[in-house]
């Protein structure tokens, strides 16, 4: 069981690059390679610990106003300097114009992306519905492969240039980690097994769906992969997962091969990786896909939408399993649709990749 905060939260310690790569890496001929991986596991493992302990006693960061919510975001940039103490030096407040550090306009630009897509696709005034500020700090480390949300704030490495550039580089990332938020606020879902499996494609999707948006996509349009630029030139691959096809992100001789399923046929039972949430979480990722290409237009608008009342119901379990969760959008799609299109669509993308809804 996770430990809880007063407020019954349960913020945990998500990372963009799943635990099996980074092992992977670790464990390459290459020193340039393998080093920089096995610190940023070490470092990840540790914050992950610090993490645990520190959630019986964790407040939510307190919303922007005391008055009613903000429609404008509010943003905080730092800098880590290559350190690893959080947040850093503060570098860009909200409202103050561009610095000369790229990294940090990116991550400034998708903080902003993102609220945007929650305020005006579904009504949402930040992560937490109250104008929760938005942090980041970016320059974590040195090399470090990756980028997390720890419960409160954003936090983005370099990338070590030999796998992996700087993480601001893809605004999905941005998205997808701040989603963790959204889901610690609303349904809460439990980082472990089928349950942590659909936080994390919560977060895909979300994540897929600021980058459809911010670039004016429609869902015929979109690439439908997370983390698309992260790869640096060599490396064997266009992305960290894609959504449309689990499995092809990358094959590659250091990193491996996309290890993800895409559908329950091939569902995979582990330990590692908290039940393989990054893993079976190809299923549901393909379900969304499957859904809002069949549906066409902006995938934002109506299979976003049906994401969003699940996540936000209060309806859907923390321990909720692929079932449960596929009959629930079933449920919204009827409420809000009928018995259209928009529910046809439902039951045969859960049924495409073998999630009853029954």
């Amino acid at each position: 069981m996770q430990p809880q905060s007063p407020h019954g939260f349960h913020p945990v310690f998500c990372t963009i690059v799943p635990p099996h790569v980074l092992d992977k890496l670790s464990q390459s001929d290459n020193p340039d390679l393998a080093g920089p991986s096995r610190r940023t596991l070490e470092s990840d493992a540790a914050r992950r610990t610090r993490r645990q302990m520190a959630t019986v006693v964790t407040v939510p960061v307190a919303p922007a106003t005391d008055g009613e919510a903000s429609d404008k975001p509010d943003r905080t940039l730092y800098d880590c300097r290559h350190r690893t103490r959080l947040p850093g030096t503060k570098v860009r407040s909200e409202g103050q114009e561009p610095t000369k550090d790229a990294s940090v306009n990116r991550a400034y630009a998708g903080l902003g992306a993102t609220f945007e897509l929650l305020l005006k696709a579904y009504g949402r005034r930040s992560i937490d519905g109250n104008g929760l500020p938005l942090i980041g700090s970016v320059h974590y480390d040195e090399k470090y492969n990756n980028a997390f949300f720890d419960g409160e704030q954003m936090v983005f490495g370099d990338g070590d240039g030999e796998v992996f550039l700087d993480f601001t580089v893809a605004i999905d990332v941005i998205g997808h980690e701040l989603t963790h938020g959204l889901t610690q606020y609303t349904a809460n879902l439990s980082y472990y097994g089928q349950s942590g499996a659909l936080n994390e494609s919560m977060s895909d999707v979300f994540g897929s769906l600021v980058k459809q948006y911010t670039l004016g996509q429609s869902a015929d349009q979109a690439d439908w992969l997370i983390g698309a630029g992260l790869l640096a030139p060599g490396v064997q691959g266009t992305a960290l997962r894609s959504m449309k096809a689990p499995g092809t992100a990358y094959d590659d001789d250091v990193l491996g091969k996309d290890p993800q399923p895409a559908s329950m046929e091939d569902y995979i039972h582990t330990s590692e990786d908290n039940g393989g949430v990054h893993l079976n979480s190809g299923i549901p990722n393909r379900a969304f896909y499957l859904l809002a290409t069949a549906l066409g237009g902006n995938a934002w608008e109506r299979a976003g939408q049906l994401w969003f009342d699940v996540l936000t119901g209060g309806q859907l379990a923390v321990d909720a399993d692929f079932a449960s969760f596929a009959r629930l959008t079933v449920a919204a799609a009827r409420s809000r649709f009928g018995e259209g299109d928009e529910t046809e669509a439902v039951l045969k993308a859960w049924s495409e990749v073998g999630v009853p809804t029954a």
